[in-house]
């Protein structure tokens, strides 16, 4: 296993990029699930006739 001083140069490293990195995943992430749980939530209704 790697030493954690080189894990956390290799984050720092990736966090001078200036990207959106992480939060644009996060962003993403949390809207997929919450198109899923939107999606099952209203389906679910349809079901009871």
């Amino acid at each position: 296993m790697p030493y954690p001083s080189v894990l956390l140069a290799a984050a720092q490293e990736t966090a001078r990029d200036g990207g959106p990195g992480w939060i644009l995943r996060t962003v993403i992430i949390v809207g997929v699930v919450g198109a899923v749980l939107l999606a099952w939530l209203l389906l679910r209704g349809y079901g009871r006739d």
